[in-house]
């Protein structure tokens, strides 16, 4: 059965006469006697009875045109919902990420993508880099925001702006390098590992550091900086008011420049949703 043979039979069904229902599809009156008989022989079925000079419909047709009804509507259904995705008029956006991209470079990006196409539903959710790299492997989300590397052959990753990782104190803190104690992130957390490679390749051992504290989210390792006599490596977004302020100080640890990266799976093909976000990312 083929969508232009249903639409034939309900254009000669609903006038019981070939040449009517022919003619309002733009057929011959052969072609449409033809897509008739094809469904009668296929399904070993009558649809018309001739009387006298016309044709009506048997019990069988009339069964079929509520059917045929129904499901050419459905067939239009999703033609427009089709539509209506390939223009982003509506759709889903399932995006995550890591903890500093989530709270201070993320939510402008999604506000302007919100503002553009309203329709689109955003699932949005907040976690470490490890995290967010597992969630776009499972197809749970399509895009991911990490900053630092991540080393999984199925994504691809691809850099959209340089962050600067700060080592931090309060400002009345006055203490040696070595006799600070730390305040971390949860291991997975990608400032984490970038800031224990910088201290390893600046001649520091990671796991010699007095680490007083792990936390889950850069706000809580802020508070507990603010409010403390430890150290913390946090993104340059995040401290930047309380250096300015002078609540902050900022320690001589020479911690290089990273890039927040978007993450896609190298084998899936992006809805028009997440395409667009991701380009509207590397626009801005």
């Amino acid at each position: 059965m083929t969508l232009e043979q249903l639409s034939t039979f309900i254009a000669v069904a609903e006038r019981e006469h070939l040449t009517q229902g022919a003619d309002a599809l733009g057929l011959s009156p052969s072609a449409a006697s033809t897509a008739i008989k094809a469904l009668e022989a296929y399904y070993d079925v009558r649809l018309f009875d001739r009387v006298g000079r016309r044709i009506e419909l048997t019990r069988e047709g009339r069964v079929l045109l509520a059917e045929a009804r129904l499901t050419l509507a459905q067939i239009r259904h999703t033609e427009s919902v089709l539509s209506e995705l390939g223009s982003l008029r509506t759709g889903i956006l399932d995006v995550q990420a890591s903890q500093t991209v989530a709270n201070y470079w993320l939510p402008q990006r999604l506000l302007a993508f919100h503002s553009q196409f309203p329709g689109v539903t955003i699932n949005f959710e907040a976690g470490n880099t490890d995290a967010v790299a597992q969630a776009v492997v499972e197809g749970r989300a399509e895009l991911g925001f990490v900053e630092g590397d991540v080393d999984e052959p199925v994504l691809a990753s691809t850099p959209v702006v340089r962050d600067r990782l700060v080592a931090v104190t309060a400002a009345t803190v006055r203490a040696e390098l070595g006799d600070l104690r730390w305040i971390m992130r949860e291991p997975g957390s990608g400032t984490r590992a970038v800031f224990e490679a910088a201290m390893a390749a600046a001649g520091y051992e990671p796991a010699a550091l007095q680490v007083a504290l792990v936390l889950p989210t850069n706000e809580a390792v802020l508070s507990a900086v603010r409010a403390g006599t430890a150290a913390a490596a946090l993104s340059e977004m995040v401290v930047a008011p309380f250096i300015t302020s002078g609540e902050l100080q900022v320690l001589e640890i020479d911690l290089p420049p990273r890039q927040f990266s978007i993450l896609r799976h190298r084998e899936r093909r992006l809805s028009a949703a997440a395409a667009r976000f991701e380009a509207l990312c590397r626009e801005r």
